[in-house]
């Protein structure tokens, strides 16, 4: 699209086109061209497996699982989401010895494998649902019962995008939806994102910035935005 013809279809100036453009160039998939923007298919790709996200930033999804797995004191209940981050925040919650009277709700079936070893000292509750092979998650039908019914003191949950503006968004709507209904039953929010999601807009919000009490983010992370988000009300740990 030509810079002139979105300004004559949305009836604003090319001033305010070309800005509108930069925004979305720097967080979503458009291309800046020379007189407008087209279609950045580089980042139209499907949704990644679980296992292809594993061999992505190993180290900084380590360090964010180890500085999230430090929030949480013996005799909490919490809600640890699906994905790669989530499932390192497990491993480093099995590796604090000193922990206990723990009780984990979550949907993914990588943390339920992490955390099993751990039982008598943390209660592990699956939610229930439909197998998700991409993300061996739990989902609806069915899948959504029980965060009606719980109040945990914690939620860790992860993203596909997290934007100043546009608050917290997933690829996937069927764990957005789920994703929504952590957010609501607990206490404090905790996102758990490498620096890589920070500014990115996914297809589905599912949470606003004001719900948010608390980023743990990795080296990766721009200054600027980490920075923007404190500005914002977001408490933010940077994982080294």
């Amino acid at each position: 699209m030509r810079v002139s013809d979105l300004s004559e279809i949305f009836a604003i100036s090319e001033v305010t086109v070309r800005s509108d453009l930069d925004l979305l160039a720097s967080s979503t998939s458009i291309q800046r061209v020379h007189g407008g923007a087209m279609l950045d298919r580089s980042h139209s790709r499907p949704e990644q497996t679980f296992e292809q996200s594993a061999g992505t930033s190993p180290e900084e999804k380590a360090a964010i699982g180890m500085a999230a797995a430090d929030l949480i004191s013996s005799g909490e209940s919490l809600i640890i989401d699906v994905g790669t981050t989530a499932t390192a925040v497990a491993r480093a919650l099995a590796e604090r010895r000193d922990l206990a009277d723990i009780t984990v709700f979550t949907n993914g079936l990588t943390i339920a494998a992490e955390l099993e070893p751990e039982i008598p000292r943390m209660t592990v509750v699956l939610t229930g649902g439909t197998l998700r092979p991409r993300q061996h998650s739990l989902i609806d039908p069915y899948g959504d019962f029980i965060f009606d019914k719980i109040n945990v003191t914690t939620a860790f949950v992860g993203c596909n995008g997290m934007h100043p503006q546009e608050g917290l968004t997933n690829i996937n709507l069927p764990e957005a939806t789920i994703k929504s209904r952590m957010v609501k039953a607990a206490q404090r929010v905790v996102v758990i994102a490498g620096g890589s999601k920070l500014g990115r807009i996914s297809m589905a919000r599912f949470a606003d910035l004001d719900e948010v009490d608390l980023l743990v983010t990795g080296s990766s992370a721009p200054p600027e935005l980490v920075a923007q988000f404190s500005d914002l009300g977001v408490a933010t740990i940077v994982a080294e």
